[in-house]
């Protein structure tokens, strides 16, 4: 199987340039997966393994991948903006996708921090890109306004059952409370980093794309 070579790339956000790493389809096609990084201010960024996973799912799926620093974060410019400006770097990167790439279809994910970032998002896809799928990788639950957050039907929750920084309970309980249930797959004795585990990680992910 052939695969695009990764590109970096800088891509204008609210708060300056956002660093990126884009990775076209082969063939090229209009469906893309853009995949968030966990918090920045605790060591995340987007060369973090649990986000380089979820994008090699999709890469050898043959779908275009787009990975990418928030702000303040790596050589993106601006300041850590806890969550909110975030949401803004995500939405100027999609919009980048849709008017520069020409993407029509997305598949959004993010791992901790950056399932928070992409769950927000998710509600305020720009016109013309369809959101086909939001992945949330061990999503902190516990943030204020998670528990109100609207998620599209097709949202897949994957949580470790050890995880130590965002309680496996609350995240079971939160799924099983929302209006529409998401698919949960649950990792048995898996950490918050799915240390060990990132081959099982990627291997569900797989399974249903």
């Amino acid at each position: 199987m052939s695969f695009s070579v990764e590109q970096p790339l800088y891509i204008a956000g609210p708060a300056g340039r956002l660093e990126a790493i884009w990775c076209p389809s082969t063939p090229k096609n209009t469906v893309v997966a853009v995949i968030c990084h966990p918090h920045p201010l605790h060591g995340g960024t987007m060369g973090n393994k649990v986000v380089t996973t979820l994008m090699r799912a999709w890469r050898d799926k043959g779908v275009a991948t787009l990975r990418f620093n928030f702000r303040g974060t790596g050589n993106s410019e601006g300041v850590h903006d806890q969550g909110v400006g975030e949401i803004d770097d995500l939405l100027a990167v999609l919009r980048w996708l849709l008017v520069e790439q020409g993407m029509k279809t997305l598949d959004l994910a993010g791992f901790s921090f950056g399932a928070w970032v992409s769950a927000a998002a998710s509600a305020r896809i720009p016109q013309g890109l369809l959101l086909r799928r939001l992945v949330l990788v061990a999503p902190p639950v516990q943030y204020a306004g998670f528990e109100a957050l609207q998620l599209p039907p097709q949202t897949l929750v994957m949580q470790g059952d050890a995880d130590e920084v965002v309680d496996p309970a609350a995240v079971f309980s939160w799924v099983a409370s929302r209006t529409r249930v998401p698919e949960l797959v649950r990792f048995p004795d898996a950490g918050h980093f799915f240390h060990g585990r990132l081959g099982g990680l990627k291997a569900e992910l797989a399974a249903r794309l």
